[in-house]
């Protein structure tokens, strides 16, 4: 097999589409909002799995809401055994993906730069037809 595909990634994909659907289904806190499973990392002796959540609100129900799945870690870990297949099942712990604040940040500076060369540019234009006329 290549090592473009390893048994880490196809279990941390596998991990991922049951956490997701296993958070949605029983978890049943109402402190916990909308949270979606964008990454699984397992590590390659399978005994870790780093799960990154992302959700919207604030940072204290941010940090609310790790806490509650980080709780029920074991809960998600017995449950997730059940259903597959694996002679022993990683560990998990929650970690908060910030790439969309990290993207929307970015996209933001971009936006500004763009803005603040288009201005420069009109006033280049705007001093050309002083010294034209």
């Amino acid at each position: 097999m290549s090592k473009d595909f390893s048994r880490s990634r196809r279990v941390g994909e596998q991990l991922q589409r049951d956490l997701a659907l296993l958070i949605q289904n029983e978890i049943k806190d109402p402190r916990l909002g909308m949270v979606t499973v964008s990454a699984v990392e397992v590590s390659r002796d399978m005994a870790y799995a780093k799960v990154y959540i992302m959700m919207s609100g604030a940072d204290d129900e941010t940090k609310a809401s790790l806490g509650i799945l980080n709780k029920a870690a074991g809960f998600l870990r017995h449950t997730l055994s059940k259903s597959t297949n694996m002679r022993t099942m990683p560990k998990l712990q929650f970690y908060h993906d910030k790439t969309m604040e990290h993207g929307a940040n970015l996209s933001a500076l971009i936006e500004h730069a763009v803005t603040t060369d288009k201005e420069k540019a009109a006033d280049r234009d705007e001093e050309q037809d002083k010294e034209n006329e």
